[in-house]
């Protein structure tokens, strides 16, 4: 699932409402400096991404990238914009706008 809006949207506070739902008890934080947090579910791992810093898609393929993006389980990225290239065709996109003091989500399943 992708999650993508401006600074301050709202994309990690759903994302940590997603977690919860999930049943996921870590505490789910944005993984800005590391590029991904890993957390446990009873749907197995999930795999929570922070696109905003980095340079270059390179740093993605340095970490491994496509052991987590096709590896099945859930993954959540902040960001995709930054790494357009590498993210896998078939996606959700959770699209957040602010509005006049109001959060506007649409979601897209795009495949």
């Amino acid at each position: 699932m992708l999650f993508s809006g401006e600074m301050g949207a709202g994309k990690t506070t759903l994302i940590k409402r997603f977690c919860a739902h999930l049943g996921i008890k870590d505490e789910v934080n944005s993984p800005t400096f590391s590029l991904v947090n890993e957390y446990e579910s009873a749907i197995g791992p999930v795999y929570h991404f922070d696109l905003y810093r980095i340079r270059s898609e390179e740093e993605l393929y340095d970490i491994g990238y496509e052991d987590y993006f096709f590896s099945g389980y859930l993954c959540l990225v902040e960001w995709p914009e930054m790494a357009s290239g590498i993210i896998p065709a078939e996606h959700v996109l959770v699209n957040i706008r602010v509005e006049n003091d109001q959060r506007l989500i649409t979601v897209s399943n795009l495949k």
